[in-house]
């Protein structure tokens, strides 16, 4: 029986990996990992077959006991800390001396590409250090929109980037979840490779609010700045250094990339389709449209 630690389990795509493991494995035992235990027990009160473990990538002294007896761990990187050597050299040192020998990592298409993001790093840290692993590469989320975009979105029916015309692939976070399983669960099979998981259609943010108007019935405008403008508009609505920088990066880079890649591994790995961008809006629009309410 394998034993897999969930790490972000709580989260947008921890919980979805949750969700979708607990279908799709009832053989192993899945280990929720979370700074909170009582929380994550009430949030997943409708799975009976999960355990929880103290973990805080802030606190190394909550690595150990999280990592033991522990086959698989599915590692995201919480949104603001970009410092790799600070947290993520300790992290996975300690899950290699704690007998960790398999990781499925949750990066970014492109990561190979660009020194500038932390995935870059994690992924070479991963290799380094002599795990077995599997790189899940997504695309744009499409809960951005629902998410760090939302805000702006509902307060002024505008989204302000430094992206310029630049295409983003855009993929569902129920996708990701739902591919991370089953990479998780046939790990063997699929194992020291990294897939990039996209969706079907490049969109700029032009086209996005458009597409948006047109689903919702309400004007949305798209509102292209300069990184160094963007960058200080996010630090002063309270957004940390560390997030505002990869949050710049993310999003002006691409003006100077190829279109995204469209990648068919998501069909080959579930024998489903991704969500398209029309269905995730339809799906949305209530959150989109109404203050106070996320996700």
């Amino acid at each position: 029986m394998n034993r897999i630690l969930i790490t972000g389990a709580t989260g947008n795509i921890g919980t979805e990996v949750v969700h979708y493991l607990s279908e799709l494995d009832n053989k192993s035992e899945l280990i929720v990992a979370v700074r909170n235990v009582e929380g994550a027990k009430i949030k997943f009160s409708y799975l009976s077959n999960l355990s929880y473990r103290l973990f805080d990538i802030g606190k190394q002294n909550s690595f150990d006991a999280a990592f033991k007896d522990v086959d698989i761990l599915f590692l995201l990187r919480p949104p603001h800390i970009s410092e790799v050597d600070k947290y993520f050299q300790p992290l996975l040192q300690s899950g290699k001396n704690n007998g960790i020998e398999k990781v499925v990592f949750l990066s970014v298409q492109g990561a190979e590409k660009s020194k500038a993001i932390p995935h870059n790093k994690i992924e070479r840290l991963i290799k380094s250090i002599g795990f077995k692993y599997i790189f899940v590469r997504p695309s744009y989320f499409m809960q951005n929109l629902t998410t760090t975009l939302l805000p702006e979105l509902q307060k002024n029916q505008t989204i302000t980037l430094p992206s310029g015309q630049a295409k983003f692939n855009w993929i569902d976070v129920k996708n990701i979840g739902e591919v991370s399983a089953v990479l998780i669960k046939s790990f063997d099979k699929y194992q020291n490779k990294a897939y990039d998981i996209t969706g079907l259609e490049n969109k700029n943010f032009q086209e996005v609010t458009e597409l948006m108007s047109e689903i919702i019935g309400t004007k949305f405008n798209f509102k292209s700045i300069n990184p160094i403008s963007f960058y200080f508009k996010k630090k002063k609505s309270g957004v940390k250094s560390e997030f505002a920088f990869v949050m710049t990066m993310l999003h002006f880079l691409p003006r100077f990339q190829k279109e995204p890649d469209i990648s068919d591994n998501f069909n080959r790995i579930t024998g489903k389709k991704p969500t398209t961008l029309k269905a995730f809006i339809n799906r949305k629009k209530i959150v989109i449209t109404t203050p106070k309410l996320c996700i």
